[in-house]
């Protein structure tokens, strides 16, 4: 595949168009959105409450029943992700952070890597927002997560992926 210089670039990533060969031998060209990755947290309290975020999102004009995450910054760890950003969206610091899961988000159209962390021996502390973010911690009950999911309250691919995901087989 060889792929052209950027289309459009910001902070967060960039598009680009990639020609390929086909089987047949077609020439295509598709354009993708390169992504630096991501981090989903499901942070667990050591009395099996689990803290979601309320999120307001832009993109859906909505406010989102989540699982803290956030994106890379380049060259940074997913697990140093993990960390500022349950820091930053729920005042949380965790003990242990550990890798669950990885998993690309939308391939058909980005390589975004969304990485999914279980964060125990969490501490309350002061929440550290970056400009605009509005969000608030949710705390609730795994039976509660489940409802939401269930009743259409959580409607975010991560947070329905990541609880489904340690419900079955963690």
């Amino acid at each position: 595949m060889e792929e052209s210089g950027p289309l459009f670039e910001c902070s967060r990533f960039r598009v680009v168009r990639l020609e390929e060969t086909t089987r047949d031998g077609a020439r295509h060209a598709r354009e993708v959105i390169r992504h630096p990755g991501a981090v989903a947290i499901l942070p667990l309290l050591d009395d099996g409450r689990i803290c979601l975020i309320e999120n307001h999102r832009a993109a859906v004009d909505r406010t989102l029943v989540e699982l803290p995450a956030g994106t890379r910054e380049p060259d940074e760890d997913p697990a140093e992700t993990a960390r500022r950003e349950l820091i930053e969206e729920t005042g949380y610091r965790a003990e242990h952070i550990r890798p669950l899961i990885d998993f690309y988000t939308s391939p058909g159209v980005m390589d975004e890597r969304m990485y999914l962390f279980l964060a125990t021996g969490l501490t309350p502390g002061p929440m550290d927002l970056a400009p605009g973010e509005q969000i608030e911690p949710l705390l609730c009950s795994w039976d509660e997560a489940m409802r939401m999911i269930r009743d259409g309250r959580i409607r975010d691919a991560k947070t329905i992926a990541g609880l489904l995901y340690y419900q079955a087989l963690v």
